[in-house]
């Protein structure tokens, strides 16, 4: 984050600023989230897959 500090302000004895306030469980919520679409997108690849396997073979098996 970029600050514009011009002139005396630089110097002047004023409280600490936070610049960014994060709740305490905010990381491991967005952690979490990532995990849960990770495994979801995991399991959607191996479900398509699978499929997509499972219909060559019987197209290749005269099924379809």
């Amino acid at each position: 984050m970029r600050h514009n500090i011009v002139g005396s302000e630089a110097f002047q004895k004023s409280g600490a600023y936070h610049v960014a306030e994060l709740k305490p469980g905010g990381f491991r919520k967005r952690r979490a989230r990532m995990v849960m679409a990770f495994v979801g997108g995991a399991l959607a690849a191996v479900i398509l897959g699978g499929g997509a396997v499972a219909v060559v073979f019987a197209s290749g098996a005269g099924l379809i």
